[in-house]
């Protein structure tokens, strides 16, 4: 039998898709009240990997992401996730989301999302939330599985999470 041990806490961030810049720096400040102080951020970046948002949010959409100063229990990713849904609900207008915000989690073994849909390699967390493993660390870096999106698979992002990786590690220490 093996010995139960507590997870160490990971590393929260999330990614944010959004058409209007006024849109999404009442975003932040929204986070930063609700979920904890953003410790860094990447620059803007055009979102063109998919078109799967435009019905609902229109062509022309960027992308930030970031990573919050605090660590948290693995398991509240569930609470986060639901607290994300609200802010996008609350910024949404005639039940149009105008901002899109994925939270995730940076472990020192992988890059796991937080989901609201179902799918063959993802983990029932509770509250209708799932896992999705996205990257895992093998070999010095990410590296991404064979349904990792193809934006999260590109070395630009597995760029800034082998960096916020490094970040996460030393508050471990």
């Amino acid at each position: 039998m093996g010995n139960i041990k507590q997870p160490k806490p990971v590393a929260l961030f999330a990614s944010i898709i959004y058409k209007n810049e006024g849109i999404l720096t009442e975003v932040l400040k929204t986070l930063e009240e609700k979920i904890g102080i953003i410790e860094d951020r990447t620059h803007i970046m055009a979102f063109n990997h998919t078109d799967y948002y435009e019905r609902e949010m229109g062509s022309g959409l960027n992308r930030i992401f970031i990573l919050f100063n605090n660590l948290i229990e693995r398991e509240s990713l569930v609470n986060i996730k639901l607290k994300t849904n609200e802010i996008e609900k609350y910024f949404s207008i005639k039940e149009k989301r105008h901002v899109n915000i994925d939270p995730g989690y940076v472990s020192l073994e992988n890059i796991v999302l937080a989901t609201t849909k179902n799918y063959t390699h993802r983990i029932y967390l509770g509250s209708g939330i799932y896992g999705d493993l996205t990257l895992i660390y093998k070999k010095g870096t990410y590296n991404p599985l064979e349904w990792t999106y193809p934006d999260y698979a590109s070395n630009d992002i597995i760029t800034i999470f082998n960096k916020w990786r490094n970040l996460y590690k030393r508050k471990l220490t």
